[in-house]
């Protein structure tokens, strides 16, 4: 009989690794882990993993550099140490935005991560809502790719929030895809921030495309970073008669002063998910945080068991929708 698989967090998100194993009902497998004067690392697995399947819960998110260290520096312990298989959950899959080369010279870091976590023997990454689909093909292993607008989506339908004054906004071409899933979960219509660059004054122009007046509004994106792009996309609604805004993203990096401009905005809530740990100090007072341990606990439940993982990524409030 195959052991039970062992589950490890690296602290990179504490509350959403813990919330998973008390849906699994699997303990957290302990870890020495120790930081010299220098700020190298030291993991150490504190009990037998030979001939065991390894899961690791580590987000590479702030601090970017050390998290993806502290994943890396496991994985190889982990296979120094005779795991059967190892298999990363990364909520927040960092690097993923540079999946392309823009421009000359430029790397494409998301493949570079893809190539070292492969290198090091790892047979299965679990993550939700990459930057971009295409990272998937970056990797020859097995990637579960979740996806957290069930999540969001219930949020509305559990708060009553819909109707046919209800539009989803994509802050950009890039959400155009997001936006027009998140309408059809929530039966709504969808439009458009259109942002273009004058070259002469150097400053942006935002237009709507789409009906707007009068509706509620929920700008929708996978990622907050900054803030400037969702804080720019709601002055625009403003302007175009939107009273009532709301700001809905996957994951919370809110880097410099994204808290505090996200709070001094016309948007009414900040909804995200927990695939990011905020520290207090990026908390403020419009921001939502929805817990996404379910859907990555039975993704990972159902891949020990070799079950389908299709129904994890369907919204339990409109199943006829494909997202």
């Amino acid at each position: 009989m195959t052991p039970a698989y062992q589950l490890f967090n690296l602290g990179s998100n504490n509350q959403l690794a813990q919330e998973i194993s008390t849906i699994l009902g699997k303990p957290l497998s302990p870890i020495d882990v120790k930081t010299f004067a220098d700020n190298e690392i030291y993991e150490r697995i504190e009990n037998t993993v030979r001939g065991r399947d390894v899961y690791v819960i580590q987000g590479i998110s702030d601090p970017v550099n050390e998290n993806f260290m502290r994943l890396m520096i496991f994985i190889d312990a982990a296979r120094r140490a005779s795991a059967n298989s190892i298999n990363v959950v990364i909520p927040y899959f960092g690097y993923a935005r540079a999946d392309r080369k823009a421009r000359s010279r430029e790397p494409i870091s998301a493949r570079l991560i893809a190539d070292m976590l492969e290198s090091q023997g790892v047979k299965r990454v679990m993550t939700m809502d990459l930057h971009a689909d295409q990272v998937q093909g970056f990797f020859d292993i097995p990637v579960d790719h979740l996806i957290a607008m069930p999540a969001l989506g219930h949020y509305f339908y559990e708060n009553n929030l819909l109707g046919d004054d209800l539009v989803v906004v994509a802050p950009g071409h890039t959400s155009v895809a997001r936006a027009r899933k998140f309408a059809k979960l929530l039966h709504a219509e969808w439009a458009i921030v259109d942002h273009r660059l004058d070259k002469n004054t150097n400053e942006f122009s935002y237009q709507i495309t789409g009906n707007v007046a009068g509706k509620r509004a929920i700008l929708v994106d996978d990622i907050i970073d900054t803030g400037a792009s969702m804080v720019q996309s709601s002055k625009a609604l403003n302007a175009a008669g939107v009273d009532v805004i709301y700001a809905v993203a996957t994951h919370a990096v809110l880097s410099n002063k994204a808290s505090q401009l996200l709070d001094q905005s016309h948007i009414k809530q900040v909804i995200v998910t927990n695939t990011i740990e905020v520290p207090a100090k990026k908390e403020f007072s419009k921001l939502i945080k929805l817990s996404v341990a379910a859907p990555f606990a039975e993704a990972l439940k159902r891949v020990d068991a070799f079950e389908s993982i299709q129904d994890v990524l369907k919204s339990q409030d409109n199943m006829d929708v494909t997202l």
